[in-house]
């Protein structure tokens, strides 16, 4: 098993690799099988939360 990595990107979202599941605040698992990379905002701005639509580009969220 692959160990689960997460970095922040500079002023871009989460960037998290190897296995896990994601699961919504209903309990819906909305991570896909065989996807071993993903990107989770941070800015706050994104219409496809929690994964990122490139929105902090848009609105220029700058991390710390």
């Amino acid at each position: 098993m692959e160990k689960t990595k997460v970095t922040c990107l500079k002023n871009g979202p989460y960037e998290i690799t190897g296995e896990l599941s994601i699961v919504d605040a209903n309990g819906k698992v909305v991570s896909k099988p065989g996807v071993a990379t993903y990107h989770l905002c941070r800015c706050g701005g994104s219409q496809n939360k929690p994964f990122c639509d490139g929105t902090h580009a848009k609105i220029h969220f700058k991390s710390e």
